[in-house]
């Protein structure tokens, strides 16, 4: 049981992380970040959906595979999601961005956003139609599914990174139901 707690733990930190802002000494808090402290009340559009993301793909988009946050920062994991998509079907931009990256990763073409607030978007393969300094905004086409990486000529796979480390794009996608979280009492097993 020991095992399975660990195992709990280490995938919802990242997701811990993400809500809690440490202030300093002064009280000061980092713009749009909630303290320690301080809890916004809860409304019932915070608990349908939550995100501000557009999918990449046009819907249907189904995922063919979640994001596993990986143990440690080199263990072994899926940094994104997998959307089914075929070779040629149009991609566009999440959010309103800077392209950072549009070239071939290893075996793959990549095309990464840098978003607001330390977040950055990756999106593969794509074959890009932006290049590297432009400006894009939300739902912007920015290129076409390609060829190449983990599921080659299925998939079109996005993932995101806050201030350098993988987080699930599931946290920033439009319509996509709020998680909630159990208390600990049902991860111990107890009645």
């Amino acid at each position: 049981m020991n095992a399975f707690r660990l195992l709990i733990a280490a995938a919802l930190l990242p997701l811990s992380c993400l809500s809690i802002v440490r202030s300093d000494a002064a009280g000061v808090t980092p713009p749009g970040a909630a303290s320690v402290t301080e809890t916004a009340p809860e409304t019932a559009a915070d608990t349908a959906t939550t995100g501000t993301w557009h999918w990449p793909l046009a819907p249907p988009h189904p995922v063919l595979r979640g994001f596993q946050a990986p143990v440690t920062q080199y263990a072994p994991g899926h940094r994104g999601l997998d959307l089914s998509a075929e070779a040629g079907r149009e991609v566009v931009a999440p959010a309103e961005g800077i392209v950072s990256f549009a070239g071939v990763v290893v075996d793959r073409p990549v095309l990464s956003i840098e978003h607001a607030d330390g977040l950055v978007s990756s999106i593969e393969p794509v074959s890009a139609s932006v290049a590297v300094g432009d400006r894009v905004a939300a739902g912007q086409p920015v290129g076409q599914v390609a060829d190449g990486g983990h599921c080659a000529g299925q998939c079109l796979h996005l993932g995101a990174r806050l201030n350098g480390g993988y987080v699930s794009p599931l946290l920033y996608l439009v319509g996509v139901p709020r998680a909630v979280l159990l208390p600990a009492l049902l991860l111990r097993g107890d009645s």
